[in-house]
């Protein structure tokens, strides 16, 4: 059965490879490409519980971490160059929120989709990746850069993501972290309904390959 977990835990992999890649870029003001990659995280997770249960969700879950950590470890030893200044592609701050944030949420999602896999097809999938998706937002955004955290390491100057302006740029003012928190967080959201399709598809085709079996 160990075999029939391989292309879930090689998708978790690939997608936070490419997500810790594609971070990166930046995707207009608010965003990176990295925001449309990882949310398919949930639903390769979405799919291994529907599919194996949450076991083997679990299990693909830590193959995505540890995928992470590595990928912070290198990103840390790569060195970057812009206004003058040498900065390391991935900082302390940020590779302990996105470590505590992926784990936490895609954890969460294990769980709350377990509890509802019996309902309806669409409800484990849809509340398990709105609940994780929101977690991992709130986790990441305010651990890597909300001056609250500022212990975590001293040395890393994140004035730039508190400078206070406008919501999104027509909003409140609030820091500039938040309108870049609340970006990630809507296109996690629309992905979460999009993502309902290849979820059906997939899981109907491996149900019908297994009753043919």
């Amino acid at each position: 059965m160990t075999r029939s977990y391989l292309p879930g835990i090689l998708a978790m992999a690939a997608t936070v490879l490419a997500s810790n890649i594609l971070v990166q870029f930046l995707f207009g003001q608010w965003l990176t490409w990295g925001a449309f990659t990882y949310p398919i995280a949930f639903l390769v997770t979405d799919l291994m519980n529907r599919l194996y249960g949450a076991q083997a969700a679990r299990k693909v879950v830590l193959a995505g971490f540890v995928t992470g950590v590595i990928c912070s470890l290198i990103g840390t030893q790569v060195i970057l160059q812009g206004d003058g200044y040498s900065y390391p592609a991935v900082t302390l701050r940020v590779a302990i929120a996105s470590g505590a944030a992926f784990l936490a949420a895609q954890l969460m999602d294990v769980a709350i989709f377990d509890k509802l896999r019996g309902g309806a097809w669409w409800r484990a999938p849809l509340a398990s990746t709105l609940v994780g998706s929101s977690l991992d937002t709130a986790i990441f955004f305010s651990v890597a850069f909300s001056g609250a955290f500022t212990f975590l390491e001293p040395g890393n100057d994140v004035s730039w993501a508190n400078e206070a302006l406008p919501l999104l740029g027509i909003g409140p003012i609030v820091p500039l972290w938040v309108s870049l928190g609340l970006a990630d967080w809507l296109v996690k959201l629309s992905l979460a309904l999009l993502a309902l399709v290849p979820f059906r598809m997939i899981v109907s085709k491996a149900v019908a390959a297994r009753s043919l079996a």
